[in-house]
């Protein structure tokens, strides 16, 4: 391995740390969502042991970050983000973010289908929601009211909180979310103002 693959793979370790400490993550809890053992992960984390592609995958996948962002790879010049969906709770996800950490931005359509029935969940963070098409159906707590396109929302995640289809047609809406709390913070002119 040539230097600059030595210094990369070293900083590997930290990174670990620091997204597992990010996220209040023990060594047991990220043991218990990769199969990677304790010990295993441990060592990773205070470099005595080289990461490897079977390692980085899991880990990448639990952190939901890239394994580019994983390793630290330098950037190849090319500002586009490629966009990897990915599917959960019937939902397609587009991350439009590619940092770990802080607020993380979301392009989330809910295809066409049957009717949903709410399932209110909460977990920690904080989301602020954008509707582009369709029509998003929104149970938040004691409220259940419908979004049109151009609607906003922004709600703590501890509040229980659901949100699908209002028809039987695709929704399409950005969301921003922080798992640690983190507000969006939108600026704008008060009406009545010249710049």
């Amino acid at each position: 391995m040539d230097e600059d693959t030595d210094q990369t793979l070293d900083t590997v370790g930290p990174r670990l740390r620091a997204l597992r400490k990010e996220r209040d993550a023990t060594l047991a809890d990220l043991s218990a969502r990769t199969g990677i053992s304790v010990s295993t992960l441990s060592r990773l984390e205070s470099g005595a042991r080289k990461p490897t592609l079977e390692l980085l995958l899991p880990l990448a996948k639990a952190h939901g970050v890239t394994l580019d962002d994983l390793v630290g790879a330098p950037p190849t010049g090319d500002p586009r983000i490629h966009m990897r969906p990915v599917t959960r709770h019937g939902m397609i996800h587009l991350p439009l973010t590619r940092h770990p950490g802080g607020v993380q931005a979301y392009k989330l359509i809910i295809p066409a289908g049957p009717r949903q029935e709410p399932n209110p969940q909460t977990h920690e963070g904080y989301e602020w929601m954008y509707v582009l098409n369709g029509r998003l159906r929104v149970v938040l707590g004691e409220h259940d009211f419908v979004m049109k396109p151009g609607e906003a929302a922004e709600f703590d995640t501890r509040t229980p909180h659901w949100f699908g289809r209002a028809g039987d047609e695709p929704v399409e809406f950005l969301s921003l979310f922080g798992s640690q709390g983190e507000r969006a913070h939108l600026r704008a002119k008060p009406k009545g103002r010249n710049s």
